[in-house]
C-alpha cells in the first residue's frame, strides 16, 4: 500500500517543517540547516501547484473510498468502529479476531496459544474461511446463503479477547435451566457435564499475564446454592451438611447465598396456601452465620433442561388449569406447549381460579415479604431477584431442550397460544394492516440456522416491513410483562433491592439478524440495540441487571462450533453498557461451572473493566454453583483466591 490512509503530502511538509524547527531549536536557534535540507525543503517548495493540487484530488479520492468501506463494514459486517477509524483499526481488528495480540502501538505477534506446541492439531481460526460472496450494489442479498457464504470475521464490537491456554478444555455452550449453559452431550460424544465439571486446569500458563486487583472496588460475591437444597415437602435436605459447607464459605469471606423459592413448592396444592417451613431453617442458618441472601422468586419449573439434577413442576393446581386450558402456556408453531412457566398472555386474564397471572405472583411475593419480615429489617436479604420466565430469565422459553432443541439452533418464537394471538391480531388492526397477524412461515425449527430460512437470512423478511413490525410487538410484549410484574415487586418489597436475570443468548452474534435472540425476544440485529429499552423498563424500577456469560471466551466457542458465529464478549460487552448508560446496578454470574484460573481471571475483566473512565463494575457476582467439585482442596483454592480479587484485595501469586 503506497501510504495509509490519513496523510497527506502537505501534512507531510508540515511535519518536515516541524522536524527542521525543533533541530533549529536545539542547536540553539542559531537559524540555519545543512545543505541537503535546504535542498529538500526547496524542492518541496518549487513544486509546480498543478502537482500539488492532483496530489491533494489524490488524497481526497483515497479518504473517500475509505469512508465507503468502512461504512460498508459498519452497516453490513458488524463492525463498531470509532469514526475516524483507518484501514489499521480494521487490520488490527482482523488480527485479534484470528488469534493475535495486537498492542496499542501496532507491534502484532501470535498469542501464546498459537505459538504452543501442544495442541493436538491445528483449529481453523474464524478468518481462515473462504470469502463471502461480493455485495452488489452497496446491498445485502437476499438469497438464502450456505453457511460458507457467512463472513466469519463480523464483529458488532472489536475487544481483544483473552488468549486461551493450550491446556484449557474447550467449553461449548448451551442452555441449562437458570441461564445455565452446559456442554451438549448430544453433540460431543461421550462428554458430559459431570466430566467437565472433573477436569481441573492447574498448571495456568506461567507467562500468563494477570492483572493485580489490589485495592480496586469491593465487588460482592455470593454463592448460588443446589437446585434441590429444599425438597417438594419444603423440607431443608441434609442442614447438618449444608451449615458445614457455609461455614467453609463463610471461611474465605464469601458474603452470601443465593437460593430459588419455588413457586412449585410453596403454592403447591392449593391456591394462596403457602407452605415457606423448609426456607425458614434455611435462613435461619444463614443468620446466624453472618451472611447475606440473595432470594430468587422462582415462577418456573425446574427438570426440563441440561444440567437440572431434581423435578420441580408448577404447582399443581395450576397443571390442572392447564389440562383444561393448555392455553395458559407458551406455545410453537406447531402447537407444541412449554409447561415451564405461564405465557404472559394471561398477565391480565382471569384464568388461574379468579386470579390474573399476575396478581398471583403478586399475592406469593406479598406472602414472602410478610412471612420474613425479621430477615428483611435485619439486612440478611439484601436483593430479590424476581422470575420473570423460563429459568427465571426475561425471555421466551425459544430454546426448549424437550422439544428437540440443540445448540446452536436458532430456536422458535413463542406466541401462538390464543392470548397471544389475541394481542398480535390486535396489534395488527391497530397498525390497519390486519395481514400481519400472522407469525412469521418462513423462519425455520429449533435446529435451523439463519442462513437456511427466508426470516433470519442476510436481507432476510427481518427487516422487511412485516418483519419489523412482529419482531417489534413481539418484544415490546417481553418488556410489558416485565414492567408489570416489577411494578408489584416495588410494592411488595418497598426498601429492597430488586433484580431481574437477562440470558446470555450470545450464538449468532456475528450474523446480522442476531436469529437467536431475536425469536428469545430480544430485538438485536446488527443495526439496532435490543438492550436499551430493557433497561430503560429496570431503570424505572431501579431494578438491578443480572446477566450471565461473564466467564466465557469469543475464541473458545469458535474452537468447538465455528458455525455458530457466537461472541458472548461482544455480547456481555453490550449488554453491560446498556445498563451502565442508564446508570442501574449491574450483577452477573458464570453461565459453566467454572474452577480454572483463566474463567475467573476472565470474570474479573468483566466485573472491574480496565480504564473505565467512569470507574463502572459488577454490583456483586454469583458464583453458579456449590457443588461437592468446588470444595475440592484444589478448587477451592482457587476459587477463595479468586473471592479475595473481586473484594479488592492483594495476592501473592500473581503471574506477571
Amino acid at each position: 500500500m503506497e501510504r495509509l490512509v490519513g496523510t497527506s503530502e502537505e501534512e507531510e511538509e508540515e511535519e518536515m517543517e516541524m522536524e527542521m524547527k525543533g533541530e533549529d531549536e536545539g542547536r540553539g536557534n542559531q537559524g540555519f540547516y545543512s545543505q541537503e535540507q535546504e535542498e529538500k525543503i526547496g524542492a518541496r517548495r518549487s513544486r509546480p501547484k498543478e502537482e500539488k493540487e492532483r496530489t491533494k484530488l489524490r488524497e481526497r479520492h483515497r479518504r473517500a473510498i475509505t469512508a465507503r468501506i468502512l461504512a460498508g463494514l459498519r452497516k453490513h459486517g458488524n463492525y463498531n468502529l470509532r469514526v475516524r477509524a483507518d484501514i489499521n483499526d480494521v487490520i488490527a481488528a482482523l488480527a485479534r479476531e484470528a488469534g493475535w495480540v495486537v498492542l496499542p502501538d501496532g507491534t502484532t505477534h501470535p498469542s501464546r496459544q498459537t505459538a504452543t506446541p501442544a495442541v493436538a492439531a491445528p483449529t481453523l481460526l474464524p478468518c481462515q474461511t473462504p470469502p463471502p460472496a461480493p455485495l452488489r450494489g452497496g446491498g445485502v442479498s437476499s438469497g438464502l446463503k450456505s453457511s460458507a457464504d457467512y463472513h466469519r470475521c463480523r464483529l458488532k464490537g472489536v475487544f481483544t479477547p483473552t488468549p486461551v491456554l493450550a491446556s484449557q478444555p474447550r467449553t461449548i455452550a448451551m442452555v441449562g435451566d437458570g441461564g445455565e449453559l452446559a456442554e451438549n452431550s448430544s453433540l460431543m460424544g461421550s462428554s458430559s457435564m459431570d466430566a467437565v465439571n472433573d477436569i481441573q486446569v492447574m498448571n495456568t500458563n506461567p507467562k500468563m499475564q494477570e492483572r493485580d486487583f489490589a485495592g480496586t472496588p469491593y465487588v460482592p460475591v455470593y454463592v448460588m446454592l443446589p437446585l434441590g437444597v429444599i425438597n417438594t415437602k419444603c423440607e431443608l435436605v441434609d442442614p447438618d451438611g449444608l451449615q458445614q459447607q457455609l461455614r467453609i464459605l463463610k471461611s474465605v469471606n464469601v458474603d452470601g447465598v443465593m437460593v430459588d423459592c419455588w413457586w412449585g413448592i410453596v403454592e403447591a396444592r392449593t391456591p394462596q396456601e403457602y407452605n415457606w417451613s423448609g426456607y425458614k431453617q434455611l435462613f435461619q442458618i444463614v443468620r446466624e452465620l453472618k451472611l447475606k441472601l440473595q432470594v430468587v422468586m422462582s415462577f418456573h419449573d425446574c427438570g426440563g433442561n441440561v444440567n437440572d439434577d431434581v423435578c420441580i413442576p408448577l404447582p399443581h393446581w395450576v397443571t390442572e388449569i392447564g389440562r383444561s386450558n393448555p392455553d395458559i402456556y407458551f406455545t410453537d408453531r406447531e402447537g407444541r406447549r412449554n409447561p415451564e412457566c405461564l405465557t404472559w398472555g394471561i398477565d391480565k386474564e382471569r384464568v388461574l381460579r379468579g386470579r390474573t397471572a399476575v396478581e398471583v405472583y403478586f399475592d406469593y411475593m406479598r406472602s414472602f415479604r410478610v412471612e420474613f419480615d425479621e430477615f428483611f429489617e435485619d439486612g440478611i436479604i439484601s436483593e430479590i431477584e424476581v422470575g420473570l420466565g423460563p429459568c427465571g430469565e426475561l425471555r421466551y422459553p425459544s430454546y426448549a431442550v424437550k422439544h428437540g432443541w440443540r445448540y446452536p439452533g436458532i430456536g422458535e418464537f413463542q406466541c401462538y397460544d390464543k392470548y397471544l394471538t389475541k394481542s398480535l391480531t390486535k396489534a395488527a388492526e391497530a397498525r390497519g394492516h390486519s395481514s400481519w397477524a400472522r407469525g412469521p412461515d418462513n423462519a425455520g425449527t429449533y435446529n435451523s440456522q439463519p442462513h437456511e430460512t427466508g426470516f433470519f437470512c442476510d436481507g432476510g423478511d427481518y427487516d422487511s416491513y412485516y418483519g419489523r413490525f412482529f419482531l417489534n410487538w413481539y418484544s415490546h410484549v417481553l418488556v410489558d410483562h416485565g414492567n408489570r410484574v416489577l411494578s408489584l415487586a416495588m410494592l411488595a418489597f418497598e426498601g429492597t433491592c430488586i433484580a431481574a436475570k437477562v440470558s446470555g443468548i450470545h450464538w449468532w452474534y456475528k450474523t446480522a439478524s442476531h436469529a437467536a435472540e431475536l425469536a428469545a425476544g430480544f430485538y438485536n440485529p446488527c443495526n439496532r440495540d435490543g438492550y436499551a429499552s430493557i433497561a430503560a423498563m429496570l431503570k424505572k424500577h431501579e431494578a438491578a441487571l443480572n446477566f450471565t456469560c461473564v466467564e466465557l471466551r469469543t475464541l473458545d466457542q469458535h474452537e468447538g462450533f465455528p458455525e455458530a458465529l457466537a461472541d458472548p464478549e461482544g455480547l456481555v460487552w453490550q449488554v453491560l453498557n446498556a445498563a451502565w448508560d442508564v446508570n442501574i446496578p449491574v450483577a452477573s454470574e458464570n453461565a459453566l461451572p467454572c474452577h480454572d484460573r483463566d474463567g475467573y481471571n476472565k470474570i474479573l475483566e468483566n466485573a472491574k473493566p480496565m480504564n473505565d473512565p467512569d470507574g463502572r463494575h459488577l454490583s456483586a457476582f454469583t458464583y453458579l454453583r456449590l457443588s461437592p467439585t468446588l470444595m475440592e482442596k484444589h478448587n477451592f483454592s482457587e476459587f477463595e483466591r479468586f473471592v479475595k480479587r473481586m473484594h479488592g484485595e492483594a495476592v501473592l501469586d500473581l503471574q506477571v
